[in-house]
């Protein structure tokens, strides 16, 4: 993941899709790097060859399957400050060769957007975000949702206070915290999304950088307040080389509604950086869903679950179960064994 004065350059690798895998380039960094080429050699399957923490055992993004969450209590709402205030100075959009980034011109006016609570360990302040998108034929969302990719993510990326630079912050687990917002198509636009938008004829090419005309408060771009309750929580890393699993991730589940126009404005608009003389449209600049492993994605007390039930509530249930089946009689004892070899039959493994 490249450095620059305002954050991380993006958190996602690019995948063609069937039609055209054979020549969209699979970029991340602006300016080369030895994952940066349309070789198949290249791809996001080979990156823990080039740099051995992409084959870690806590890589993003990852499936949110609903069925496995683990409630936890201690997840609440987040503290957004200064998301609903117009920022001093202008944002600023920048194709980086592998995604659209927004950030703020001056890196001073981001210190006071910040995130805490939420069992966030510590607060963290913003960098920038940007996006993650399919192609014509296809969505392009990192994470995925019960096994579905929607067509379109947001990262917003922040850093712990604690830590003085980005580098010293990818060391250790806590060092980053990144936002996932899912996007679904809506047939009318999303005016919030308006400026930005308007801005990607702007940076249609890898290194173009354009001050948006007018601000806009951060909290605008988000679902309403009343949903951010509702959202998925696991340890990860950023999802280009070098991979640091250093990223708290937060996968909000109620998406933001954008426009079908404005969604193809981003698949028909940007460029991946030059291969020779060839230009090729920026699409498909997500990574695949990596392995869990042994990690757990915990649900918030606002979020829901496939099936109206959770892990921590299973084990409680089984628990009630165990104890009617040996203090009760004849027909309680069957009862509670039956509803014990269902619960099994039917519940997901831990």
């Amino acid at each position: 993941m490249r450095e620059s004065r305002n954050g991380l350059a993006g958190t996602a690798g690019l995948v063609g899709d069937t039609a055209t895998r054979g020549l969209v380039c699979l970029f991340g960094w602006f300016g080369g790097c030895p994952w940066c080429s349309c070789s198949s050699s290249a791809g996001p399957s080979h990156w823990k060859e080039l740099k051995a923490t992409c084959g870690g055992d806590k890589q993003s993004p990852v499936n949110i399957d609903r069925r496995r969450l683990h409630r936890d209590g201690g997840l609440g709402d987040i503290l957004f400050e200064g998301y609903d205030q117009a920022p001093p100075g202008k944002w600023r959009l920048t194709n980086n060769g592998h995604t659209v980034m927004l950030s703020l011109a001056s890196e001073s006016a981001s210190e006071h957007i910040t995130i805490s609570g939420g069992g966030l360990p510590g607060r963290y302040r913003a960098l920038q975000l940007h996006f993650h998108w399919g192609s014509p034929a296809g969505n392009g969302s990192e994470h995925t949702l019960d096994g579905r990719q929607l067509p379109m993510e947001m990262h917003i990326v922040h850093m712990n206070a604690k830590y003085q630079t980005l580098a010293e912050a990818k060391g250790h687990p806590n060092g980053l915290a990144v936002l996932g917002f899912f996007f679904q198509v809506s047939e009318t636009s999303n005016t919030n999304y308006n400026t930005i938008v308007a801005g990607l004829r702007n940076v249609s090419h890898a290194g173009d950088s354009v001050d948006l005309a007018s601000t806009f408060r951060l909290s605008t771009l988000l679902p309403r307040a009343a949903r951010l309750s509702g959202y998925f929580r696991y340890q990860g890393s950023l999802t280009t080389p070098d991979c640091s699993e250093a990223v708290v991730w937060t996968v909000f589940e109620e998406p933001v509604e954008i426009g079908r126009e404005q969604l193809k404005a981003f698949v028909s608009t940007l460029h991946f950086p030059l291969e020779g003389s060839m230009l090729l449209k920026m699409i498909n600049n997500f990574r695949p869903p990596q392995p869990l492993r042994s990690r757990k994605i915990f649900a918030s007390r606002g979020a829901t679950a496939s099936g109206g039930s959770l892990h921590g509530g299973h084990h409680q249930l089984l628990s009630a179960l165990l104890l009617l089946a040996l203090h009760g009689g004849h027909h309680q004892l069957l009862s509670a064994l039956l509803l014990l070899a269902l619960l099994s039959l039917f519940s997901p493994a831990p």
